[in-house]
């Protein structure tokens, strides 16, 4: 009920919002000393959907930080590849935009942050996705050496309360168009 509700209220937003929102939150990005440390920034290419996020990787690009995005082998599994520009991206199995395989595929860890997507979040952290589960797989808690994670949400997707388990890994910190949240204890 949830994801119905806020992909409802998600695909309302129009172009002009969301492209003002993901100046916003690219503004916010560079702001964060978490960014200014990180070795290399993970990021996706939105859904029509989702917060957009070309603005965050030219952004970030202009100040000559290395990114990455995801892309989805044949097994399922989210592998990340080194991308330099955006026009390198080619729509993969699902018509989202992916680095090529002959991209350099990379691990992404310690002293790397990642954006994450998601359908919501909630001030502890906790995030709802889409269901497939696949940046719980990539991430997932307990790992020895993890990425810092960056949820990136439209300011409506922040919710009281999500439910969670035992394989969720929670944001450290959760980045909308009006601030940045930082998590206690994630």
């Amino acid at each position: 009920m949830l994801r119905a509700a806020l992909g409802a209220r998600r695909r309302a937003v129009t172009p002009g919002v969301a492209e003002a929102a993901g100046r916003m939150v690219a503004a916010q990005l560079l702001t964060a000393p978490e960014v200014e440390a990180a070795l290399r920034i993970g990021l996706y290419a939105a859904l029509p959907d989702e917060l957009p996020t070309r603005v965050c990787f030219e952004s970030l690009r202009r100040r000559g930080r290395p990114c990455f995005f995801p892309r989805i082998a044949e097994d399922g599994r989210m592998v990340s590849h080194g991308v330099a520009a955006w026009d390198e991206l080619v729509a993969g199995r699902y018509g989202v935009l992916e680095p090529p395989r002959a991209a350099p595929a990379l691990q992404p860890g310690s002293g790397d942050l990642v954006l994450v997507p998601g359908v919501a979040f909630d001030a502890r952290g906790h995030r709802l996705g889409r269901g497939a589960g696949g940046y719980d797989a990539a991430f997932p808690p307990g790992a020895a050496e993890p990425p810092l994670l960056f949820g990136l949400a439209y300011e409506f997707q922040v919710v009281e309360s999500l439910p969670h388990g035992s394989r969720d890994r929670r944001m450290d910190a959760i980045v909308t168009e009006r601030t940045i949240r930082r998590v206690q204890g994630a």
